[in-house]
């Protein structure tokens, strides 16, 4: 009775084995598609878009990209970890969505670690500190000793209560101790015309949205939110090198599929992701936007990176005194 037993599993155990092994042969069976939550024209957009003809070509399928923006990333995440788990249909997201919306949002339906697993990252980027272009500094010490000479007069645009522009400052605030009033808006489309305008002080963005107006110098860009200087824009120190360790808010665009995906398709698509992020061409339009390859890429370094995360933003919205809506 016993053996009939043993053998009864094994031959179930194997099946489960076979049933995968086979699945993952056949992926992908039909197109994929990468879920945006930003609306179409964005750095999530541009990297997805970027990826997705080359990555298609690398699978044999067609690769679409589609948009659905609002609601915090809630509705596109909701209806990725709804859908089948068969690698078909993945996610770009980024911090906002695996550790920020879990601090500043008081009800969640899902739980981002448990209910999406990570593929890899596809981008890295820094977000860039800019003052007015009158402003009476031009690099990081000359802004850190202007704000500590005139506590509570100067002000600074951010793209909202809980964005990674919001949350940047306030770290950096925190850090050196400094009082810098926030002024949100909705959006970089909203703080960086307050910026140019003379209307805040400063503002943090990326870079492509403030470059133009750099070079005609109505603003004047200062530091990176990175721990290290972007091999794209070496000239711009990190905002850490004001004194901070370890200061590091970066923009990571990354993308992941449903729980319960098989392992062999999430390496699969991994191991494609990585070949299309090492091709020059694609390095260069990355480039063109404003973005960088990751350096690490693959399931294990965005899991390490989430989990990063977490802990580094819960502990700025903390500081920051910000309550869940």
């Amino acid at each position: 009775m016993k053996r009939r037993q043993v053998l009864g599993q094994l031959a179930v155990s194997a099946l489960g084995v076979s049933g995968t092994s086979v699945h993952a042969q056949n992926f992908p069976a039909k197109p994929l598609r990468i879920v945006v939550p930003y609306a179409a024209g964005g750095s999530p957009d541009t990297v997805a878009r970027i990826l997705a003809q080359q990555l298609g070509s690398e699978l044999g399928q067609s690769v679409v990209v589609e948009n659905i923006p609002g609601s915090s990333g809630i509705a596109a995440i909701e209806i990725v970890r709804n859908g089948a788990a068969d690698g078909h249909t993945l996610l770009m997201a980024d911090a906002a969505h695996w550790a920020v919306n879990r601090v500043t949002k008081a009800k969640l339906p899902h739980n981002f670690q448990k209910d999406m697993a990570p593929v890899s990252i596809a981008s890295y980027s820094a977000l860039y500190l800019s003052v007015f272009g009158k402003f009476p500094a031009s690099n990081l010490n000359e802004l850190v000793a202007a704000i500590k000479a005139k506590p509570g007069t100067y002000t600074y645009g951010s793209s909202g209560v809980g964005s990674l522009h919001h949350l940047s400052m306030e770290a950096f605030k925190s850090g050196l101790g400094l009082d810098i009033l926030h002024v949100p808006y909705k959006g970089t489309g909203q703080s960086v015309p307050a910026l140019v305008s003379g209307q805040v002080d400063m503002a943090i963005a990326a870079y492509n949205s403030i470059v133009g107006f750099a070079k005609e110098g109505r603003i004047k860009v200062i530091a990176g939110n990175t721990r290290e200087r972007m091999t794209i824009l070496p000239q711009f120190p990190p905002m850490g090198d004001a004194g901070l360790k370890d200061f590091h808010f970066p923009g990571e665009n990354a993308l992941f599929v449903p729980s319960g995906t098989p392992k062999p398709v999430i390496d699969r698509l991994a191991a494609a992701i990585a070949k299309v992020l090492a091709m020059p061409d694609i390095v260069t339009k990355l480039n063109a936007a404003g973005v960088e390859p990751p350096k690490l890429g693959g399931a294990a370094a965005l899991a390490e990176t989430v989990q990063r995360d977490i802990a580094r933003y819960e502990s700025v919205v903390r500081t920051a005194g910000i309550q869940p809506e």
